[in-house]
């Protein structure tokens, strides 16, 4: 039978093996952690009545809770919040702990290969064998690397994640609730301290973010510790304004009320405004100590450290970055081919960064960066979405249940943060998917991009790929709640040109914003690459995507310097789309008429986040049963 393999032979895209999801910074937790206890007795005793399957899903149940009692910030992002002790702490961000779950992962994984029989087990449990190991392999091999990461930059990290936790998921329903917001705003000190001192030893081994990220570290950092009770300005700090607003909600006594507000502004006043301070003198020392060199090239295992990024984030271990790289410029050269067609349809007359020039400037394609403005972007992606849902049911037969809602990112954060993101919502749907637009700068919002944007981050993009992934309840909870970024980011951007398929761009304007976001991914490749491993300077980058993209330079600085400091993530996105765009026109070519869209979707998303290598298989025995029931 033709397998995909073999159909797209000549692709750049093969020896799809390995895949890791982000690792978040300062947290030293390598991807595809999902640490536990070897063996377990109960999976002993159930053997003799269970299938295999039920026997190796039973151990990865057991698994996941004992890694979920590891974990406080977990069960609270799940909305387990019935252990109180829990919810009043912060996970373990030490060097133990990380030693011991890398113990964990190569324990676990000759457990699962020693006791279970792989042969034995029907289709789901397979893929998630297969799942499993690869993360443990992945996990094994990326911890090699974990002194090269930066604790804190400007996107991510503990000084900005911390407060996100208690501001966007720490639920304040009762008395005991609020105690345990005090606790955890008792506890960022310690935490700090902690990762303060990493953060120093990396810095002495040269481990350390550029010059222009302590900027926006120190800005967000101030950020959260500037207004009441931490200065005498009008303001109120957005930790304080939060559990005060959770706190007045709460049908208690004025005395108990104004007890737990005291002795919380106590704990910003005596813990988290000098923890807050002692990191920001830090980030001023390591800004005197470092220098404006960008790459991962310049750490002290630099060259092997990329390539184990790229290899994670591309799930293509054997591909170089100079094949990353020369992927880049091809599809580049053939976007910019389609946008001079969307020249031609509107009537333009000029060059391309000509038209780029006109579509970064001209005010019909901006909202102005005023309270009107913003909540009129807001009230139209809210449109993009109503209009898009009533086209899904042709396109997919498994619709997600939990809902998702509109929202602008928060002041305190909006400046390090992109253009827009989304946010999982609770399993329990106690909290819905949230799709985060930032509106700091409308500029960065042009409306030719509002469609485009939409579809990615939110449906059919992120939502509907995370969202359906948790509500797959046959599945192990470790594949409900994984994240690949190679498969997560690509199906997002297949999702942006799915959009076309669905009939929805029938702007020229807006569908020059899908082909500008495709460039964008593009564009990825080759920077992301040339800055890592072919010793691109911040300029070098910011200069090439300003002229063959048509983004502000100011959203063009910024993802630069996102690149600049996650390593590798940025190839996963046009990687992937790649990828399952190539499995779906295997698909469409082998079966025909017989071909649909809701069962091809249903493949790809009702397993949660795959490995490339297991999503194609997947597909090709999706084609392989379609072939043999036309043939019936």
């Amino acid at each position: 039978m033709t397998k995909l393999s073999t159909w797209l032979a000549s692709a750049s895209m093969a020896a799809l093996i390995a895949a890791c999801s982000p690792q978040e910074p300062g947290s030293d937790t390598v991807a595809g952690e999902t640490a536990a206890p070897a063996t377990t007795s109960a999976t002993t005793t159930a053997a003799t009545e269970q299938t295999e399957s039920e026997r190796l899903y039973a151990w990865y149940a057991e698994l996941f809770e004992a890694d979920l009692a590891r974990s406080p910030q977990q069960q609270t992002g799940l909305g387990r919040i019935d252990d109180l002790d829990a919810y009043g702490r912060w996970d373990d961000v030490s060097d133990a702990a990380a030693d011991a779950a890398q113990q964990r992962r190569i324990e676990r994984l000759a457990h699962m290969r020693e006791t279970f029989d792989f042969d034995a087990l029907d289709r789901d449990a397979r893929v998630s064998w297969r799942v499993f190991e690869y993360l443990q392999e992945t996990g094994i091999r990326q911890y090699e690397f974990r002194d090269q990461t930066y604790v804190f930059t400007q996107m991510f990290g503990p000084h900005t994640g911390m407060p996100s936790t208690l501001i966007g998921q720490h639920r304040v329903d009762t008395a005991d609730h609020a105690e345990a917001y005090i606790s955890r705003l008792n506890g960022i000190g310690p935490v700090f301290d902690l990762l303060i001192a990493r953060a120093d030893g990396r810095a002495e081994a040269g481990v350390m973010p550029p010059r222009f990220a302590f900027d926006y570290l120190t800005g967000n950092t101030r950020a959260v510790i500037t207004g009441a009770p931490f200065d005498d300005s009008d303001a109120v700090s957005p930790l304080l304004a939060d559990f005060t607003a959770k706190v007045n909600a709460l049908e208690i006594d004025d005395e108990a009320r104004a007890d737990l507000i005291a002795r919380g502004t106590a704990a910003l006043t005596d813990v988290v405004g000098p923890a807050y301070e002692r990191l920001i003198a830090m980030f001023e020392r390591h800004e005197q100590m470092t220098d404006d060199r960008d790459g991962a090239w310049k750490l002290p295992r630099g060259e092997a450290y990329y390539e184990s990024q790229l290899a994670a984030f591309t799930t293509l271990p054997d591909l170089s970055p100079q094949e990353v790289h020369d992927t880049g410029l091809a599809e580049i050269e053939r976007i910019h081919g389609e946008m001079r067609g969307i020249m031609d349809e509107v009537g333009f007359e000029g060059s391309l960064q000509d038209f780029f020039e006109f579509m970064r400037t001209d005010e019909q394609f901006y909202y102005p960066s005023t309270d009107e403005g913003r909540a009129r972007y807001i009230a139209e992606v809210s449109d993009v979405f109503d209009r898009v849902r009533d086209v899904i049911p042709d396109y997919f037969d498994t619709l997600p249940q939990g809902e998702m809602v509109v929202r602008e990112v928060e002041p305190y954060r909006a400046a390090g943060s992109p253009t827009a993101f989304y946010n999982t919502g609770a399993l329990d749907g106690s909290r819905p998917g949230i799709y985060y637009a930032n509106t700091l700068n409308m500029r960065n919002l042009p409306i030719y991009q509002m469609e485009t944007l939409a579809y990615h981050e939110g449906i059919p993009g992120h939502h509907f790929q995370l969202t359906l992934a948790q509500e797959q309840e046959g599945t192990p909870m470790f594949q409900r709640f994984l994240y690949l970024s190679a498969f997560g980011e690509g199906w997002a951007l297949y999702a942006e040109s799915l959009g076309k398929d669905m009939g929805m761009f029938t702007d020229p304007y807006q569908d020059f914003g899908r082909l500008a976001y495709e460039l964008w991914r593009a564009g990825r490749l080759v920077v992301d690459t040339g800055i890592h491993a072919l010793q691109w300077s911040r300029q070098d980058a910011i200069d090439y995507l300003t002229e063959n993209t048509s983004f502000t330079e100011e959203e063009i600085t910024r993802e630069v310097e996102r690149y600049i400091v996650w390593p590798g993530q940025a190839t996963s996105y046009k990687t992937g789309q790649m990828r399952i765009r190539q499995l779906r026109d295997f698909a469409q070519a082998e079966l025909g008429d017989a071909f649909d869209y809701g069962e091809f979707h249903d493949v790809v998303l009702t397993n949660g986040s795959l490995p490339l290598a297991v999503l194609t298989e997947l597909v090709n025995d999706y084609v392989d049963d379609n072939r043999a029931e036309t043939a019936e």
